[in-house]
């Protein structure tokens, strides 16, 4: 009887996902592939996850997708330096952007991380890490694992949210996704086209891997 109670939520969840899946990719807007070029605006990060001085002169913005094994190589090597030398320094705020570029999963992990956010900003990042961490190392974009019990049970691990909450907003009766939609739309305004992007004070790197480019333009952004 349990098991059967079980499969009936976990399907109402999976239809309940096709729905939100449907709303978001049906946008009236461009798809990234086809958007415009990169400009040197600003990146509006007002009511994104952000660390460091939030009135810092340097903003530094992470397109990230949850899904991109990338995102992942990135969140190791090269933020653990930015965190040092910057963030913690204050000489820098850093926001995360959801990207969703791989369907479905990531319009799923991109509503979890924004559930946490509204519910325990204060865990965000921990979450956020965790959420990385837990991506295969010899993950394949179409190699599943982004699914509401992971997403739950690492939530339960790093955060103190209501799990229940959480999963209401992994439906269609979700109170983020507006949220999640306005970083879809950000991710085409600033024609974003690839995972991760950073953006340093409006200006897109070539090669987010590149450290000595980035503290370049920190460095002329600080006075």
């Amino acid at each position: 009887m349990k098991q059967n109670k079980l499969l009936v939520i976990a399907t109402l969840l999976a239809v309940a996902l096709v729905a939100v899946v449907v709303v978001l990719m049906n946008q009236p807007t461009e798809q990234a592939e086809t958007a415009a070029p990169a400009t040197t605006e600003h990146v509006s990060t007002e009511g994104q996850p952000t660390l460091g001085d939030a009135d810092a002169p340097v903003s530094v913005v992470e397109f990230g997708d949850y899904k991109c094994p990338s995102c992942k190589q990135w969140g190791e090597t090269v933020y653990p330096k930015l965190k040092e030398d910057y963030i913690d320094t204050g000489k820098i705020s850093f926001s995360y952007i959801n990207v969703l570029f791989h369907g479905q999963e990531s319009i799923l992990a991109s509503l979890a991380s924004e559930s946490v956010y509204k519910q325990d900003p204060d865990a965000f990042w921990e979450f956020h890490k965790a959420l990385y961490d837990a991506q295969p190392a010899s993950q394949q974009h179409d190699e599943a694992w982004v699914t509401v019990e992971r997403l739950t049970e690492i939530a339960s691990e790093t955060t103190s949210v209501d799990v229940a909450k959480l999963e209401d907003d992994l439906s269609e009766n979700s109170t983020v996704l507006e949220q999640v939609s306005l970083d879809d739309g950000l991710v085409k305004e600033h024609g974003v086209q690839f995972t991760p992007s950073i953006m340093i004070n409006g200006v897109m790197l070539e090669d987010p891997f590149d450290y000595e480019t980035i503290e370049r333009l920190i460095e002329q952004g600080t006075p």
